[in-house]
């Protein structure tokens, strides 16, 4: 939870050119085919750290480089809470950990600016910084759940009309005879799939097919 170190919010505004530290930023898309073009452009940073994985996924190295970067003073910005963090519980832990340390937070999406408070800032306003970070955050996650939902009722309605098909195959009837030929031989399954641009799953997916 967000403690008595909780962030002050406000709608965003360009950072004081006077403020100490460094401007950082935070990208992340879901998979290595997406790039990071469309976060933070034109945003001015010294320095920008970027993890390719999925918001659940619990491995993001890049974060966790950016989070050790991060000192006093500097200011994290980052295109939207999604990007920053996989559920609720973990906006606030790292919300938490960040301001505690004195480490702005700027989401743009939101357009919403999170400062680490002082002893000279009255509680209330800490309160509403808290309640502000839940109900962003929970609607962040409200959205996700809508758009899952909209993708599970879109497939069950092209299954009952015949119309859904599934994922293309990653390879071709011919690629996968040659997959399965080579593997045979005695080559690398990991070798194989970088090769072949796929997976060790998808790999071991077509052997056991």
């Amino acid at each position: 939870m967000i403690t008595a170190t909780a962030p002050i919010a406000s709608k965003l505004a360009a950072p004081s050119t006077a403020a100490p530290g460094q401007q950082i930023g935070y990208t992340r898309v879901s998979t290595i085919t997406q790039n990071t073009e469309g976060q933070l452009v034109g945003v001015d940073l010294a320095r920008t750290f970027e993890d390719k994985a999925s918001g659940k996924d619990t491995k993001r190295p890049q974060l966790a480089a950016c989070m050790a970067h991060l000192r006093s003073g500097d200011t994290l910005h980052v295109n939207s809470m999604d990007r920053l963090a996989r559920n609720l519980d973990d906006l606030r832990r790292i919300m938490d950990s960040l301001t505690g340390r004195g480490v702005t937070v700027v989401f743009h999406r939101e357009a919403m600016r999170f400062e680490p408070i002082t002893a000279d800032m009255e509680r209330g306003r800490a309160d509403m910084a808290r309640l502000m970070l839940s109900i962003m955050g929970a609607v962040a996650e409200f959205e996700r759940s809508l758009i899952l939902e909209r993708q599970r009722e879109g497939i069950a309605i092209a299954k009952q009309a015949g119309k859904y098909r599934g994922r293309k195959p990653s390879l071709s009837d011919a690629q996968a005879q040659e997959l399965r030929s080579r593997v045979a031989a005695g080559e690398s399954k990991v070798a194989l799939a970088k090769a072949f641009g796929i997976s060790r799953e998808t790999v071991y997916g077509y052997l056991r097919g």
